[in-house]
C-alpha cells in the first residue's frame, strides 16, 4: 500500500506541507512551475533550500502582487493597519485588506483557478472546514464569516498546493504523528488569543496533540484543516519501505528542526488498530433477546459483536456477550449494553488487533458486475465476494453459494 507519513514533531502550516510534499516528486521546479500555472490571482510560488538545525530541505513562499507577507502578518512594504497575526511558521494570514468570505473564495476557485473537478472540490471542502470552524468559534453564520487569518490569496496558494501535490502523488493512505501545537500565545486581528488558537482547537478536535516547551503558534487552522481533511488516521509511523523524504521548512528558527517531515513509500504489512472490549455476563434473556441487542450493538457502531456460552454462578448456563468497538464509542456502546441487556455491569480493556488492508472493487462477470473485496497484508492476500451478489447469482442460476462461487472462479457446478 502507498503510504505517506507526515513527521509534525513541530507542528504543520500550509507552506511547510506545501514544501515536504514538493520534496516527494521527481521535478521540484517543475512542480512549481505547475503550480503558478493554477490561475490564483496575484500569486506567484517560489522555492529556496533552507537550513534548520543541520538538515536541509525546502521553504516555499508566495508572492502576492510580488509582495511577500512579514512576520506580523503584514506584506512587505505596506503598512500596519492593525490587522496582522503574529505567526511562527508561515506568510498564511491574510492581507490587511482581503477579508475574504467563502462566497469569494469560491468564485476564485471555479471561476479563476485551472484546477480537475476534484482537486477544486478538495479545496472548496477544505475551506469548508475553516468556514465552520470561524463560524463557530466567532459565533456567526458561516455565510458572514470573514477568514482575517486564512482568507488572502496566499492561503489559498497553500491549501490549492497541497491539494494539487497530493493528487499528484495519490497515497492509498495518509498516516500523521500526533501534532505538536506550541504553547503560549498569539496576536491575531481579534486580539491575543491562547495557542492553539481557538480555529486551530476547533479543527483538531479527536485529533491527538500536544504542548511542550516551544513558546509559539506551531500549528495554524490552514495546516489543521488540511491535516484534518485528508489524514486517514493519526499514530506511530507504520512499518514501511520508505522511498523519498521530503522537508518542508518554516520561517522560523528553534531549538529544534523546524519542519513537517514526509515520508512516502510502501507499507505492506498488517495495519495495527487499537479497539476497546465491553463485555458481560448474563442469565436471564432468551436468544431473541440477545439477537436484538447484538443488531442495536452494530448499528451503534461495534466493530464486532459475539456471544459465548458460560457457566456462571450456582451451576446457571449463561452468555458471555463481547463487543469490540473504536475507543471513542466506548460511552455509546455501554449506554447500549445497559439498554438492551439486563446486565448491571460491563467490564472493559483496552485491545489491539492486527487487520489486513481492504478495499472493495467491482469486476465484471458473464453474470454481472460483482464487489469482491480484497484484503493484502504480512504477506497474504485474499478476495472474497460480496454476499449480496454471490446470493443474486445463486438465486439467478438456482444453484446453492458454494456452486455459485466456484461458476465465478470458472470451476463449473
Amino acid at each position: 500500500m502507498k503510504t505517506l507519513y507526515l513527521d509534525c514533531g513541530m507542528g504543520a502550516a500550509g507552506d511547510m506541507l506545501t514544501a515536504a510534499l514538493l520534496e516527494l516528486t521527481p521535478d521540484p521546479d517543475a512542480w512549481i512551475a505547475r503550480l503558478n500555472a493554477l490561475g490564483i490571482p496575484g500569486v506567484e510560488y517560489k522555492k529556496e533550500r533552507s537550513v534548520k538545525c543541520g538538515v536541509t530541505g525546502t521553504r516555499v513562499t508566495v508572492l502576492v502582487d510580488g509582495m511577500q507577507e512579514a512576520p506580523g502578518g503584514v506584506p512587505e512594504h505596506t503598512h500596519n493597519h492593525g490587522h496582522g497575526h503574529e505567526h511562527d511558521h508561515e506568510h498564511e494570514h491574510a492581507h490587511p485588506h482581503a477579508h475574504s468570505g467563502p462566497d469569494r473564495i469560491r468564485h476564485i476557485v471555479t471561476d479563476h483557478m485551472h484546477l480537475s473537478p476534484k482537486v477544486a472540490a478538495d479545496v472548496l471542502n477544505v475551506y469548508a472546514l475553516l468556514a465552520d470552524a470561524e463560524s463557530s468559534v466567532h459565533g456567526v453564520p458561516v455565510t458572514e464569516v470573514h477568514f482575517h487569518e486564512v482568507g488572502a490569496m496566499d492561503a489559498l496558494a497553500d491549501v490549492a498546493a497541497v491539494c494539487t501535490l497530493l493528487d499528484a502523488l495519490s497515497p492509498d493512505e495518509i498516516v500523521c504523528s500526533p501534532v505538536h501545537v506550541g504553547c503560549g500565545q498569539v496576536q491575531c486581528a481579534h486580539g491575543v488569543l491562547p495557542v492553539p488558537a481557538p480555529a486551530t482547537a476547533l479543527l483538531l478536535r479527536g485529533v491527538p496533540i500536544y504542548g511542550g516547551g516551544i513558546r509559539g503558534e506551531l500549528c495554524t487552522p490552514t495546516g489543521a484543516a488540511l491535516l484534518k481533511y485528508f489524514v486517514t488516521r493519526f499514530g506511530d509511523m507504520p512499518v514501511m519501505s520508505v522511498g523519498n523524504i521530503g522537508y518542508g521548512m518554516g520561517k522560523k528558527d528553534f531549538s529544534a528542526a523546524n519542519c513537517v517531515r514526509a515520508m512516502l513509500g510502501e507499507a505492506g504489512g498488517g495495519r495495527e488498530e487499537p479497539l476497546t472490549e465491553l463485555s458481560c455476563n448474563v442469565d436471564d434473556m432468551t436468544g431473541e433477546e440477545i439477537g436484538f441487542a447484538a443488531e442495536r450493538l452494530f448499528e451503534g457502531g461495534a466493530r464486532d459483536v459475539f456471544t459465548v456460552p458460560v457457566g456462571m454462578k450456582k451451576n446457571r448456563p449463561g452468555t458471555l456477550i463481547v463487543v469490540l468497538c473504536a475507543p471513542e464509542q466506548r460511552d455509546k456502546l455501554t449506554a447500549l449494553l445497559f439498554q438492551h441487556t439486563s446486565t448491571l455491569g460491563v467490564r472493559e480493556k483496552a485491545v489491539g488487533r492486527t487487520v489486513l488492508d481492504r478495499k472493495i472493487v467491482t469486476k465484471e462477470t458473464p453474470f454481472g458486475a460483482v464487489s469482491v473485496k480484497e484484503s493484502a497484508g504480512c504477506g497474504v492476500t485474499k478476495q472474497k465476494i460480496e454476499y449480496e451478489d454471490l446470493a443474486r447469482i445463486a438465486r439467478e442460476q438456482g444453484i446453492s453459494l458454494r456452486e455459485a462461487a466456484a461458476l465465478l472462479r470458472g470451476d463449473g457446478k
